[in-house]
C-alpha cells in the first residue's frame, strides 16, 4: 500500500469479505437516487 487513491473500495482487500462488488460506472448509483428520491416523496405525502 503506497497510501495512494483507489476509488471506493480496495477490491482486493475486502473480495473474501465482501458479499458482492458493484463497479462503478454501472454500479447501484441511480437506483439509490431513485429510491431517496421516492422516499423524499413519500415523506412529503406526495403521490
Amino acid at each position: 500500500d503506497d497510501g495512494g487513491l483507489v476509488g471506493d473500495v480496495d477490491f482486493d482487500a475486502v473480495a473474501t469479505v465482501a458479499g458482492a462488488l458493484t463497479p462503478v460506472p454501472g454500479g447501484v448509483g441511480p437506483v439509490t437516487t431513485a429510491l431517496l428520491l421516492r422516499h423524499t416523496a413519500r415523506a412529503a405525502n406526495l403521490p
